[in-house]
């Protein structure tokens, strides 16, 4: 009788991953860092944003997207305007230098992603691309965490 322990299950994979990633992909591969690079790739996919989305899209609390958003505009990679219909919100967007830098930071990860990724084929990289994006699609924008029943908090 065989007595092996379980693999583990695909979030403690994609977030061993993730963790790697980031360890390779310091500011002098990127020429920024990792979350400034996400940041400029969404905006390039999207055009402008709220701040408040881009946040969510990003997980994290507004006070470190306004420090992350802090450097981008100081680089002059991304601006921040008020929403003339709605003054209490921020519009962000890529600029012409967000977008060139943006590129130069993808070339640099195409190194980190060669060392990371070095054992799939082109056509798993593909299919892992796909995979993942998907996924992505189908989770909603960041929320608080909901309380399970199941994950109750220990009484004290």
């Amino acid at each position: 009788m065989s007595t092996s322990e379980p693999t583990p299950g695909a979030s403690v994979l994609v977030t061993r991953l993730a963790r790697l990633v980031y360890r390779r992909s310091p500011e002098a591969v990127l020429g920024m860092s990792l979350k400034g690079f996400a940041i400029l790739s969404h905006l390039r996919e999207v055009e402008s944003t709220s701040q408040q989305a881009l946040g969510d899209m990003l997980c994290v609390d507004a006070n470190t997207l306004v420090l992350l958003l802090n450097e981008l505009e100081a680089a002059g990679h991304a601006t921040r305007e008020r929403d003339p219909s709605d003054r209490r919100r921020h519009i962000v967007q890529l600029t012409p230098a967000g977008r060139v830098a943006v590129r130069k930071a993808e070339r640099g990860m195409e190194s980190v992603e060669e060392e990371v990724f070095g054992a799939l084929s082109d056509k798993e990289r593909t299919t892992l691309r796909e995979l993942l994006a998907k996924t992505l699609e189908g989770v909603p924008p960041f929320a608080e965490p909901v309380a399970r029943p199941d994950h109750a908090p220990a009484s004290a």
